[in-house]
């Protein structure tokens, strides 16, 4: 089978000087993934950039925070595991910057998927440059029958391999995931191990989460994804081997970093540009590029009325339900055959379970010295107003079912949070969603939640979107702009001119 091959494209298309005019100057808002990728262009480009974050390290949902444990170290956490898959080649782009050979992060051979009655799902020795990496995976899967597959509904199926960004949106975003998948009539332990565990990844409840973002992620990460399904982690904690080095590149670049400083308003200058009200003075500049999560932008958008043209979209922006991240530090090691990462189904709560000493040295540094083991435990899209000691009881039963070993274990520390900060993608939205370009030539925003003319997600995302919004910016000025890379964008079968299934009701057997 013809092996699928990434794409480059260059947006928007700009003219052909490698730096913009000498003095030129941009306040990119926000130190997160999108802002840090938008500054690293326009210093690339010869932009004086000042990036102002509101917390004091690089970073944003992806960055992490010193905390002492009850042994006496300083240790660092974060919001939760991050998987570098190797599809995501704008991110990759960008930590090359610091780190050429990405000598940052190391491979996972496998990443199983459990189930409650012990059926276990590989990802390993999948055909890498096969474009049914899933159908692979149902052969090997003993819970999914030949007769099964007879039985399902083989024509909502194969939207999986007809994804086509016009199309499947138009067809697709009014009807929920949850409803999709359903449509699929397969056994519900196939559906569960197949398909809910990948699509809780999101923090997005199959329920409130559109149909038409599920196939784009589908197409992104199996169906047109040349890399194969397997991912790297980062050796040392986030600050120390991605945050860390990339804010040094960026300074010795001429980058003013002002942490602890955050934007209030944002408004037209006398002089044609624009002025940024921080908590911390005023600054001005020729270009502004608005690297915020939802909240933050919504709030910014609010208190700045010369942004009003971007009042509608960004008003309809939300935020998922909340997720929750509990690391234990245990006094004793987990079984050696143990997974560093393991996602699960159908575990109440339980989303994934991350042995962060069996891949991160930190941890494993702490491990030996305590003869113990570094746990963290994962749980998406949770029911707002859960109790936190009911889901910690869940929490822990699931990982004594499913690590027995870990019913001895004394929890030595402990760090519990609650989050509520990813970007919704609810059926019906995406024609409001904002892009990267606004109705202003010279500000653009970047970010996880934006509307994206490639298939991306989660960092690959937020990084992909940082790049275009510097290149957005730059365009007026006659700069080229950052090469930005791709899956294919539409999939196998979408140029075959299929009938189409999708009417009224698209996951209706009856009706195909």
């Amino acid at each position: 089978m013809t092996r699928l091959r990434r794409e480059t494209l260059r947006l928007p298309r700009a003219g052909g000087s490698a730096r913009a005019p000498r003095g030129t100057t941009a306040v990119v808002v926000g130190g997160g993934t999108a802002g840090v990728a938008a500054a690293t262009v326009l210093c690339e480009r010869g932009v004086e950039v000042t990036l102002v974050e509101k917390e004091p390290r690089l970073g944003g949902r992806a960055g992490g925070w010193p905390t002492q444990l009850a042994t006496g170290e300083r240790v660092e956490i974060e919001r939760g595991f991050h998987a570098f898959f190797r599809q995501y080649y704008n991110l990759r782009a960008l930590l090359r910057r610091a780190d050429a050979r990405l000598g940052m992060l190391r491979p996972l051979d496998d990443y199983p998927i459990v189930g409650p009655d012990g059926t276990v799902l590989s990802f390993a020795g999948l055909p890498r440059s096969s474009r049914l990496q899933l159908v692979a995976l149902a052969w090997r899967a003993p819970y999914l029958r030949a007769a099964d597959v007879v039985r399902s509904n083989a024509l909502a199926a194969l939207e999986m391999l007809r994804f086509e960004p016009e199309r499947t949106y138009a067809h697709f975003d009014t009807t929920s995931a949850a409803a999709y998948l359903d449509s699929l009539g397969l056994p519900r332990v196939a559906r569960r191990m197949l398909f809910d565990v990948f699509a809780r990844s999101f923090f997005n409840a199959e329920s409130e989460m559109s149909a038409a973002e599920l196939l784009m992620m589908f197409h992104f990460y199996a169906m047109g994804n040349p890399e194969g399904l397997l991912f790297d982690v980062a050796r040392e904690p986030l600050h120390e081997a991605v945050w860390a080095p990339l804010g040094y590149w960026l300074s010795r670049r001429g980058a003013r970093l002002r942490f602890e400083t955050s934007a209030r308003r944002v408004e037209r200058s006398g002089r044609g540009g624009w002025r940024v009200a921080c908590s911390e003075g005023t600054l001005e500049a020729d270009l502004v590029v608005l690297a915020v999560d939802v909240g933050a932008m919504r709030a910014l958008v609010r208190e700045s009325p010369d942004l009003e043209p971007l009042r509608s979209s960004v008003e309809d922006l939300h935020v998922a339900r909340p997720f929750v991240v509990w690391r234990l530090w245990l006094d004793r090691p987990m079984a050696a055959h143990r997974a560093p990462f393991v996602g699960t189904t159908g575990m109440g709560h339980l989303d994934n379970v991350s042995l962060y000493d069996r891949f991160q040295g930190e941890s494993a540094r702490w491990a030996r010295a305590h003869s113990g083991s570094v746990v963290e435990l994962h749980a998406y899209a949770v029911p707002p107003g859960t109790d936190e000691a009911a889901i910690k009881a869940d929490l822990l039963t699931r990982l004594h079912a499913l690590y027995p070993e870990a019913r001895e274990a004394r929890i030595v520390d402990e760090r519990f949070l609650v989050r509520q900060d990813c970007p919704a993608f609810p059926p019906g939205a995406s024609a409001r969603r904002p892009g990267v370009a606004t109705p202003f030539g010279d500000l653009a925003l970047a970010g996880d939640f934006v509307a994206m003319p490639i298939p991306c997600a989660l960092m690959e995302r937020a990084a992909a979107s940082g790049f275009l919004a510097a290149s957005t910016v730059l365009a007026p000025l006659g700069v080229v702009a950052e090469p930005l890379r791709s899956v294919p964008r539409r999939g196998l079968l979408s140029p075959l001119g299929l009938p189409r299934f999708i009417h009224a009701k698209p996951w209706s057997r009856r009706a195909a």
